[in-house]
């Protein structure tokens, strides 16, 4: 039904779920630990990812953990994420005085975060007379180094900051350069470094192997964060805290998410997990039932599939804005899954994937708590069901979940397929909904799927899909004129769907997706292709 079933309920503020009873965390305590203080930047779950990728845990927590909670945690290192503030502004985000002499790890400032190290101990940081914005050359100043060791003495990086480092605190030394910027500094005895570009980022070549040198040469890492280890720690972990009693509920979508949660379920309990599978006919063409025919035969999971496409036509019938047609599929999907549900019995906990963005944006950087974002909620079954949540994917990542499925066992089919939103085709056909309209762009978007697939592009997008347009426009089919449909075609790439820009295809993609729809879809006539990029625009259309 969605990239994650569950979303399709989180535009209903008014229901919650006791979050308190959440089976969370993947981690095993014994696991090497890499705290990341968040400060603001666009690229802190990219720092993230990349310091998994190198086999070794990590977690993004507001900057304004307490030095005590840090230490509390026994971090094998904490990295100072970059930030859009001035470390010179008044109000700038900072961390507690004791924190250098608490944590009892070593410290990684990245851009903001080594301007903060340079202030906190007794340096300066100063606006640059230009912002240093883009690629650079780094000289690296001396061979005694523990974050460029065993690196080139000159390295492309990527730059993006309008202050700099003037001059060091007492014990750093500069050990790399950018002209005349300080660009990275070192504190051996205190086990405190700093880099002023940005190693995460692709567009510094080999920010992987200076993260790589902090991680392993100077915290002392040896890499035990795997897949494999993951699915054994999960199972047991979802066996313990459900007991041998009781019954689990699932919300299965077709996407990625939802199908590796259930997966792992089913592992760890087998049949005493029901998953639900809703057809609230605004999937893709034939999704449900492809989709329920691998459950079943394929991952062997204990699925109901329940067809409930015109009770969802019903309510949707003349409704035009977006935020109702949201909130009427949510509260519908609602009914058809507490109905279902309540016919199991002794039902004690949800299956939900949410994955570790959803956690991180539901998190105030300016510290205490917040109202989770409505689109991120993952909460949205009744009270009166009183379930207890299993998220066993709530501390992964995208790409970590499909490396699991994949040890799993998954169909690629299911791994690969692009992200979904929760209401389906029903943000993607503006103005009202009709079982019509839905055929019309389930044939359009099939073939637009097709094609990537024909062109070998699907796994370079990101997402894909039509947009049935509510205008019609002449056209010309033989010896007669058409007055008949548009539909707008929309490919993107990104890195995590928070900002995406749109996809170069080919022209002779193009040309082929818009001769076969309007050929073989009866009812369109004109094909248009969005070169919108987010921001400003949004990826869906509604």
């Amino acid at each position: 039904m969605q990239e994650e079933l569950n979303r399709s309920f989180r535009t209903i503020p008014c229901i919650r779920y006791n979050r308190f009873f959440a089976l969370k965390g993947a981690r095993n305590l014994h696991h090497e630990l890499i705290l990341i203080l968040d400060f603001g930047s666009q690229y802190s779950q990219l720092i993230a990812r990349r310091v998994r990728e190198q086999g070794v845990y990590c977690e993004i927590h507001p900057f304004t953990l307490s030095a005590d909670e840090i230490a509390a945690k026994k971090p094998m290192g904490v990295i100072l994420s970059g930030g859009p503030s001035s470390v010179t502004d008044y109000d700038a985000p900072r961390v507690e005085a004791e924190f250098y002499n608490k944590v009892g790890a070593p410290i990684f400032g990245i851009c903001y975060g080594m301007q903060l190290v340079a202030i906190d101990l007794g340096g300066k940081s100063e606006p640059a007379a230009q912002r240093e914005y883009g690629h650079a050359s780094l000289k690296v100043l001396s061979g005694k180094t523990e974050l460029f060791k065993e690196l080139p003495f000159e390295l492309d990086v990527w730059m993006s900051h309008g202050d700099h480092v003037t001059q060091l605190p007492a014990g750093f030394h500069k050990t790399a350069s950018t002209g005349d910027v300080i660009t990275a500094i070192e504190n051996d005895e205190r086990r405190i470094y700093g880099v002023q570009f940005h190693p995460e980022v692709s567009h510094t070549p080999l920010g992987k192997e200076v993260l790589r040198n902090f991680l392993f040469n100077v915290c002392g890492c040896k890499g035990d964060w795997t897949s494999s280890q993951f699915i054994k720690e999960e199972i047991e972990r979802i066996r313990e805290t459900v007991g041998p009693e009781g019954n689990v509920v699932c919300g299965l979508s077709g996407g990625v998410d939802s199908t590796v949660a259930a997966t792992l379920v089913h592992e760890a309990i087998g049949d005493r997990q029901t998953c639900i599978f809703v057809n609230n006919g605004l999937l893709r063409y034939r999704e449900f039932e492809d989709t329920l025919e691998v459950y079943k035969n394929n991952l062997n999971l204990n699925v109901r599939g329940v067809d409930a496409s015109n009770e969802f036509y019903s309510v949707l019938a003349g409704v035009t804005d977006p935020e109702l047609k949201r909130k009427a599929i949510g509260a519908k999907f609602i009914d058809t899954f507490d109905a279902e549900a309540t016919r199991i019995g002794d039902v004690k906990w949800l299956v939900q994937g949410t994955l570790y963005p959803d956690v991180i944006e539901s998190v105030s950087l300016r510290g205490s708590s917040v109202t989770i974002k409505s689109h991120h909620n993952v909460g949205g079954l009744p009270e009166k069901m009183n379930l207890k949540l299993i998220e066993p994917l709530r501390e992964l990542f995208k790409d970590e979940v499909r490396t699991i499925g994949r040890d799993l066992g998954i169909p690629e089919m299911i791994l690969e397929r692009h992200p979904f939103p929760g209401p389906g085709l029903g943000v993607r056909i503006l103005g009202d909904i009709t079982a019509e309209k839905v055929a019309l762009l389930q044939k359009a978007d099939r073939i637009f799927i097709e094609e990537l697939h024909n062109f070998d592009v699907y796994k370079d997008v990101w997402q894909a899909f039509a947009v049935l347009l509510p205008i019609q426009s002449v056209g010309v089919m033989g010896d007669f004129r058409t007055y008949e449909r548009a539909v707008a075609l929309r490919a993107v790439t990104s890195a995590d769907g928070m900002t995406a820009d749109w996809a170069r295809l080919p022209h002779d993609l193009l040309a082929k997706a818009s001769s076969r729809i309007t050929s073989e879809v009866r009812g369109i006539n004109r094909v248009v292709y969005d070169v919108s990029s987010k921001p400003p625009s949004t990826i869906e259309w509604e």
